[in-house]
């Protein structure tokens, strides 16, 4: 099997083109080691789709399947473009949480950038968590996907390897979620950290990115209709919440090297 890992500000997965295997829990959570494998937070296998340009399939590095990842699908986006699977600059990719429009940024015959409409953001009712951490206040957002956002005065200071799993699997969330530990920086600045359902600690989470934008607008610390940029540890991603809740995303997406696998 060929495969390509590709990264999103550090957020990394391989991606295939082709169907999805019977074995994909296994295969992913082999190549996804970092150590024993290829090293991965998971792998995307995109494929023809019978309602958009292409279809997005999400393998977690635990090889639990996610409904949407807003690194990966602008990753889909280069991925098609540039291997010649299309000449389209506006293209729709399905997923799990609907069907999501892309616009490519070119610099020559190279995707420098990409820009997707992800959807209108559902913010829920602040949440109190209870953990052996501490307690802790949550923004519940869905971006097609669940998130909860943290609002802390200082997001390095998060012990995030021993928070975020407890969030993660916390009673008030049966399916699991996403966790983020938000500052602000500025009017129109965050610094966010993620703990991923089914990854742990990436270096960058666009889905989580909209999330905290989103919950950021909704409790008054940003402006809806004005770009938010949210710093996370691979690199920064320009979101714009509008006064309908509705959430563009841009950021950059690379390749990194193609790959084999040999059993």
């Amino acid at each position: 099997m060929r495969f390509t890992k590709m990264h999103g500000l550090g957020n990394d997965y391989l991606y295939v083109f082709g169907p999805v295997p019977p074995e994909i829990e296994l295969l992913c959570k082999k190549l996804s080691d970092r150590h024993f494998g290829a090293g991965s937070d998971g792998m995307i296998y995109i494929s023809e789709s019978d309602f958009a340009d292409f279809r997005m399939r999400i393998f977690n590095a635990d090889g639990s399947e996610g409904k949407m990842c807003g690194n990966g699908v602008r990753c889909v986006g280069k991925y098609v473009y540039e291997k010649g699977y299309t000449d389209k600059r506006q293209l729709t990719v399905e997923t799990l949480s609907g069907i999501k429009s892309l616009s490519l940024e070119l610099d020559g015959k190279r995707v420098r950038a990409v820009t997707v409409e992800m959807g209108t953001a559902e913010v829920g009712k602040k949440k109190t968590l209870k953990t052996e951490s501490g307690v802790f206040r949550c923004v519940p957002v869905s971006v097609g996907n669940p998130h909860a956002v943290i609002f802390t005065e200082d997001a390095e200071a998060v012990p995030l390897a021993e928070v975020g799993p407890r969030i993660e699997r916390h009673r008030a969330f049966p399916d699991r979620i996403n966790a983020e530990f938000v500052q602000v920086l500025g009017p129109q600045t965050l610094r966010m950290r993620v703990w991923e359902r089914g990854s742990g600690i990436t270096m960058a989470c666009g889905t989580g990115a909209c999330a905290s934008a989103a919950a950021a607008v909704a409790v008054g610390l940003c402006r809806a209709g004005a770009p938010i940029t949210v710093r996370l540890d691979g690199g920064d991603l320009c979101i714009t919440v509008s006064e309908d809740g509705k959430v563009r995303m841009t950021g950059p997406a690379e390749f990194v090297y193609e790959g084999e696998t040999i059993e």
